[in-house]
């Protein structure tokens, strides 16, 4: 049997490769969005993650019409992906981005455990660090920003984020769900390669608010594969990002340039990226495909 994914915001730009990529690993998709996901191999249910109801239902869906065939009633969903949000700030009012992105993680989460889903996948976010949507200039506290990094957001979309997450740490502490937050960097579809990093290189102080993390959409559906197949941590929270940075000049020149007076890890590698992905490539096994360099020339 294969394994059913539901997975919601799967028509949104992380989604939209994400979905096929698990779908080349052999799961089998229920995408729940407000828009369809026009994808071989893909069922699509318009839902609205915000209506309680709406998610329960959902969970005990039929992941497509092919299921019909075995006679043997709706089956369990083997794990939750959770994409879908309002996702930044500055394009619904901000109570409507922190309403939708919280009550709305809430109600997936909820219905998902008590529907039994021991596997649950939270899209979290780089900005929860408090640098990316900050009012002027913020400095991290320390470089390469690790998980153990505080967040400090200040603005809606971040602070729904860590709500979320300590959404899903009560209700794995609740019901021992397997709940994983994965903390996104800056998401690259294959074709902004070409129309984004020349002017990345030209003017790098651009990517300074995202701590010049970019991660691969392609390699984010790995790391939700990794996730899906790793069980037993508990509540984990994971930086998703690339081994390297939006920039073509070396790490230190980077963080001394940008981030003048953060102190820097003795060990940082000479293109390793500032916002760590250490954890996810020791804890995870995640090895990267999809490096800029093989896409645009310095």
């Amino acid at each position: 049997m294969r394994k059913r994914i539901l997975f919601t915001g799967g028509s949104g730009k992380a989604g939209r490769h994400v979905i096929p990529y698990l779908l080349d690993k052999g799961y089998q998709v229920l995408n729940i969005d407000q828009v369809p996901l026009e994808h071989p191999g893909v069922h699509n249910l318009v839902a609205d993650i915000t209506d309680s109801g709406q998610m329960f239902n959902a969970m005990q869906s039929y992941a497509g019409f092919g299921e019909l065939e075995t006679g043997e009633g709706m089956q369990t969903f083997d794990a939750v992906v959770h994409f879908a949000a309002v996702p930044r700030i500055l394009l619904k009012p901000d109570n409507e981005t922190f309403r939708v992105n919280a009550i709305g993680t809430y109600n997936v989460i909820e219905a998902a455990t008590k529907m039994g889903i021991g596997k649950i996948i939270v899209a979290s976010s780089e900005t929860t660090y408090g640098v990316c949507f900050a009012d002027g200039i913020a400095n991290p506290n320390a470089l390469p920003v690790s998980e153990e990094h505080e967040t400090d957001p200040i603005d809606s979309y971040a602070l729904s984020k860590v709500v979320n997450e300590k959404t899903a740490r009560a209700f794995h502490k609740r019901t021992g769900a397997d709940i994983y937050c994965l903390r996104i960097g800056n998401v690259i579809e294959p074709h902004e390669y070409a129309e984004n990093f020349p002017s990345y290189f030209e003017d790098p102080a651009q990517r300074r608010r995202n701590i010049f993390c970019y991660i691969d959409a392609r390699d984010l559906g790995q790391i939700v594969d990794l996730c899906i197949q790793k069980d037993g941590l508990g509540f984990e929270v994971f930086n998703a990002g690339n081994d390297d940075n939006s920039a073509n000049i070396p790490a230190r020149e980077l963080a001394e340039t940008y981030f003048p007076g953060v102190p820097v890890a003795d060990d940082l590698g000479e293109f390793e990226a500032l916002y760590s992905n250490r954890k996810i490539r020791e804890v995870l096994g995640f090895v990267q495909a999809h490096n800029w360099s093989k896409y645009v020339s310095q």
